[in-house]
């Protein structure tokens, strides 16, 4: 059975799954009822951060534009522009074991696209989450829901793997931004053009 987390948690992945290196982030929301005359298109990404906070080059930055890091180590399984339907909305897959060495932490990322000018935020969108199941048996190791905390952000950390002490754990984020993509990626270090 999955593990529930709060908001702030942290967990081993690696732990008590010492072969583990293989596995799924899936992240998922639905749109509330609102009729902004628009439809919402939320996008999930990763950004591989150094001890820094930052990304070292554009590509630690995975995403709709950017599908694999260039080590093949986190791979976005495609954009969903729409959100409809029960289960993940978007997916990226890790592979532990290839993360490269300089990267000490991989932030979960979901966006909304172009909200500013749809006059969409994340006060509308509810039933966020993210979970992380190992890829080789399907089986759901954590999962953190959101909660419905937001209001103006446009963009928000889910969560985020990080490596202690040779381990990889998780911990559960939860927060918003204001000012979207732009927002997120000028806070992990990647240059917007």
């Amino acid at each position: 059975m999955p593990v529930s987390l709060q908001k702030g948690q942290k967990v081993s992945l690696t732990k008590d799954n010492p072969g583990l290196s293989n596995v799924v982030v899936g992240i998922g929301w639905d749109v509330n009822a609102f009729d902004t005359g628009e439809a919402f298109d939320l996008d999930g990404a990763a950004f591989l951060l150094t001890d820094a906070g930052k990304v070292s080059k554009p590509e630690d930055f995975v995403f709709y534009g950017n599908l694999k890091h260039p080590s093949g180590s986190v791979e976005h399984m495609g954009d969903n522009t729409t959100g409809v339907g029960d289960g993940d909305d978007e997916q990226i897959k890790i592979s532990l074991n290839a993360v490269p060495a300089d990267i000490s932490k991989i932030a979960f990322t979901v966006t909304i696209y172009e909200a500013d000018s749809r006059n969409q935020n994340f006060g509308q969108v509810s039933n966020a989450y993210i979970r992380i199941y190992n890829e080789a048996t399907g089986e759901e190791m954590f999962r953190y829901d959101l909660g419905e905390d937001f209001s103006i952000e446009t963009a928000a950390v889910f969560g985020e793997l990080y490596k202690n002490n040779g381990e990889w754990k998780f911990n559960a984020i939860g927060s918003g931004y204001q000012g979207g993509l732009a927002a997120l990626c000028a806070s992990f270090g990647v240059e917007v053009g």
